[in-house]
């Protein structure tokens, strides 16, 4: 009987901490700053549904660039931001076709 009462318990403790099945876990906004003719961080990781927003600190225009096509910012004037939601899983490689020596990774896990 004590074990059953025990199971028992475990299982409401569960349910309290877990989402319910098919809740669905608010998406997060991540933010990467552009400046210093860098993209901060160089690498971010984000969940599906997730968005990220870049925002341009520096005194030029840049572009979010997918080097695989899978997403383009168009240019970003300075003190602007472009904001993007995250989709597909996969890693993808992002480049400034303005300053092609600026380069970052979104990971999408």
């Amino acid at each position: 009987m004590r074990i059953a009462t025990f199971a028992a318990a475990v299982g409401v403790v569960q349910c309290l901490i877990s989402p319910a099945a098919g809740e669905r876990v608010r998406p997060n906004t991540h933010t990467v700053t552009i400046e210093g003719m860098r993209f901060q961080p160089e690498t971010l990781t984000v969940a599906p549904g997730d968005s990220v927003v870049w925002v341009n600190k520096d005194l030029v225009p840049h572009t979010v660039t997918s080097e695989a096509g899978g997403f383009d910012s168009q240019i970003i004037q300075a003190e602007k931001s472009w904001r993007f939601t995250a989709r597909k899983k996969g890693d993808f490689a992002y480049i400034c076709t303005l300053h092609p020596t600026m380069k970052a990774i979104l990971q999408v896990k």
